[in-house]
């Protein structure tokens, strides 16, 4: 497989991504946001379902744009033979294959990570499930909510009392993403050593009990089972959004000087002053008082207000952003993060800028997100195919090209 003109720190970067939806295809974008050539392979009927998923522009949904940028689609039928002896042909040249199938799933292609590693020793292999390679639950199927209850985020997220709540995005599937594009950049450096791939295999549920802090050692050391907090940061204290005269803002004054300073600017210096609040035990000791001393001066006062106040006192503070909050903000603006885009009807569309932002060689959106099989001969040719043969296999059905 030749490798298109590239850009950014991981051009050269050869990765086949065999995902669909959210989790694998994440991190194959992150990937192809800092110049990995990410050969996409889709089904040739419909394509990744996400093509379809939520709010659709001339029948194609606008998360497509964001999630399949720099890429290249190829459409092959994985149940036929010959469509499975062409993505050997493109892993053997590939550095990386992101999967995220129910595990099985690549072995009853005939297409298991150690027949391809045998091929391509240098080869590594992401591999996104739902509970992981190994272990009782492997066979389970498992998307990323399921992934967010069982990591034990979503006893979490609710109001005490009240029934546990989604956070609203896919962050089970992004996390999992995220550990995977670790996982393939330590396995790349590592390979510079060896000369060797591996596979690195990432679930779900892992991804988000990773970020769960100290959950787990709280209760090994004190059975204490953390609930449900809804907007306050527990054993933290002051976190929590308050209401205002026109909405919430959200008002962090835990760090001990942020604390006083806090109460100075509400005119609670009593507070501010006391020697039994000057760390955050004996805050947390008495969080109710405090956060009805801070909700009563919010209340009187518009968000923008507050906020002007806190800023200007040095306490960490923000409004609680909608998304047209976030479109309209000179901040998002002048770091780049609501980037144009022109579609092929010729309309822009707005989508997310690129994180992390590197100095000297940072990502970029060079290519827009692809129609299905849009890439399919271009690949062809890549791995040797003739133009007789490209046509013989899409009279056969095994590939389709946009």
């Amino acid at each position: 497989m030749e490798t298109r003109a590239s850009f950014g720190p991981l051009a050269g970067l050869k990765v086949v991504e065999m995902g669909q939806l959210i989790a694998g295809p994440f991190a194959a974008k992150t990937l192809a946001d800092f110049g990995a050539d990410v050969v996409k392979i889709e089904p040739p009927a419909s394509g990744d379902p996400l093509r379809n998923w939520r709010l659709l522009k001339d029948g194609t949904s606008v998360w497509w744009q964001v999630q399949s940028r720099n890429k290249r689609s190829v459409a092959l039928d994985l149940k036929n033979p010959e469509a499975q002896e062409i993505v050997r042909k493109l892993a053997a040249e590939a550095d990386v294959l992101v999967e995220n199938f129910r595990p099985g799933a690549l072995e009853g292609w005939n297409l298991d990570p150690q027949r391809l590693l045998e091929a391509n020793p240098r080869l590594v292999v992401l591999r996104i499930s739902g509970y992981g390679q190994t272990g009782p639950y492997r066979d389970r199927p498992g998307f990323g909510v399921v992934g967010e209850a069982m990591g034990g985020l979503r006893h979490l997220t609710a109001e005490p009392g009240r029934v546990p709540v989604r956070v609203g995005v896919s962050i089970g599937d992004t996390l999992a993403a995220l550990h995977g594009v670790i996982g393939i950049l330590m396995a790349l450096h590592e390979r510079q050593r060896s000369g060797r791939g591996q596979v690195i295999d990432v679930a779900l549920y892992e991804a988000v009990f990773n970020c769960m802090e100290s959950l787990l050692p709280e209760y090994s050391a004190f059975e204490a089972v953390r609930g449900p907090a809804g907007s306050a940061l527990p054993g933290i204290a002051p976190t929590n959004a308050y209401l205002c005269s026109d909405g919430y803002a959200l008002i962090a004054g835990n760090g001990d000087s942020i604390y006083k300073r806090l109460m100075a600017a509400i005119g609670r210096d009593d507070l501010g002053q006391d020697p039994d609040l000057a760390d955050n035990a004996g805050r947390v000791r008495r969080v109710g008082e405090i956060d009805s001393a801070i909700g009563a001066w919010t209340k009187t006062r518009s968000v923008g207000a507050v906020l002007q106040v806190l800023d200007g006192a040095g306490v960490p503070s923000g409004r609680i952003y909608t998304v047209a909050d976030i479109a309209a903000d000179p901040h998002y603006a002048a770091r780049g993060m609501l980037q144009q885009i022109t579609l092929a009807d010729g309309d822009t569309l707005t989508v997310p800028g690129i994180v992390p932002k590197l100095s000297r060689t940072p990502g970029a959106h060079q290519r827009n997100a692809p129609a299905l099989g849009q890439d399919t001969e271009e690949v062809m040719r890549e791995i040797g195919l003739s133009d007789s043969q490209i046509a013989a296999l899409k009279s056969r059905g095994v590939i389709k090209a946009g």
